[in-house]
């Protein structure tokens, strides 16, 4: 029997955003039925794609690209009002069982003062479980000095950060070009492998930033089975003695610091090696709505489910149990409405 289901990654798009970053959404708004309603919608529609996929809780953020300081706040104000608005309907929070929303924070990352206070005021003010940023800011990567507040920040509030896949920069995006058309351009330096080796590229800076050290308690959640890290982990783990003197080494971090999920990546062949390397409870599933269908990532749980790579235990645990111990949430029973 299919558990309850949590999902971390699924977004929205505020009525903040500029149509320059609609621009940057054109092949997922050309290729996608349908998805343009979507990412706009915070009610019915929505709950209704997440009843297709049997997901009990949306943990909703916005769409990557949002950089302006009023703008990140005009989005999380937006969402923090449609959480209200369905804890309401269905009579309290996450943290009750009740509602079927709970929140991440967008942040202006190109200000990390003001980013750092962002998320402050999003879980202190709006209730938010954490938060959901852009993995660079126009190319710039968060293990300099000048982003200390904003990791005493995450570290202070206790809550994790998701880190996710953007756009490449203008100095980036020449790397994906060639004697191919500009589609594949556009599809290369993003989901179709750039936005993965970027943001893994990103965990191993703040790695050898010496990050994990100065900040022991820091929560980092990365999407789409672990951005490639899995894969490489007993090579990172060898080479990156190399890079300082660490107290802890690669792997401990990974084992303690990091959480990775599912996000639309809908083969079993990556699981198998995860299993293999990744603690069980920092595994979480997650489908990247609305890029990615809800009703894909259920028959994806139901394969998993029947192909005896895990037992029900540890399916339960990958389906919502890992969320509401990260997130401090808990899954509605929507079949029990």
């Amino acid at each position: 029997m299919t558990p309850p289901l949590i999902t971390l990654e699924e977004h929205f798009f505020s009525s903040a955003v500029p149509d320059s970053l609609k621009q940057a959404y054109s092949e997922q708004l050309k290729h996608v039925p349908g998805i343009f309603d979507k990412l706009c919608d915070l009610g019915d529609l929505r709950l209704r794609d997440m009843d297709t996929g049997r997901i009990s809780l949306q943990v909703v953020s916005h769409a990557p690209g949002l950089t302006d300081p009023a703008a990140c706040r005009a989005a999380n104000d937006q969402l923090a009002a449609a959480i209200r608005a369905e804890e309401t309907r269905a009579g309290g929070s996450a943290r009750e069982a009740k509602s079927r929303f709970a929140g991440f924070a967008v942040a202006p990352m190109g200000h990390p003062q003001e980013a750092a206070a962002e998320l402050r005021r999003a879980v202190a003010e709006l209730g938010f479980v954490g938060g959901l940023v852009d993995n660079h800011y126009d190319g710039k990567f968060f293990d300099g000095p000048e982003y200390d507040p904003w990791w005493a920040a995450v570290e202070g509030l206790g809550v994790p950060v998701y880190l996710h896949p953007n756009w490449p920069s203008d100095d980036m995006a020449p790397r994906y070009r060639g004697n191919f058309s500009d589609a594949a351009a556009m599809s290369m330096g993003s989901s179709g492998l750039a936005w993965h080796t970027d943001t893994a590229l990103h965990v191993l800076r703040l790695f050898a930033s010496g990050l994990f050290d100065r900040r022991p308690r820091l929560k980092l959640v990365i999407g789409h089975f672990g951005e490639t890290i899995p894969f490489m982990l007993q090579r990172i783990q060898m080479l990156s003695r190399r890079w300082g003197d660490f107290r802890r080494d690669f792997k401990t971090v990974y084992d303690e610091n990091i959480w990775i999920t599912t996000s639309g990546v809908w083969s079993l062949d990556p699981l198998r090696c995860i299993l293999a390397n990744t603690k069980l409870d920092h595994i979480l599933y997650s489908v990247d709505y609305p890029f990615q269908g809800n009703a894909v990532g259920l028959e994806w749980i139901k394969e998993l489910e029947e192909c005896g790579l895990v037992n029900d235990e540890q399916l339960r645990a990958i389906a919502y149990e890992n969320a509401e111990k990260l997130l401090g949430i808990k899954a509605p029973r929507v079949d029990e409405k």
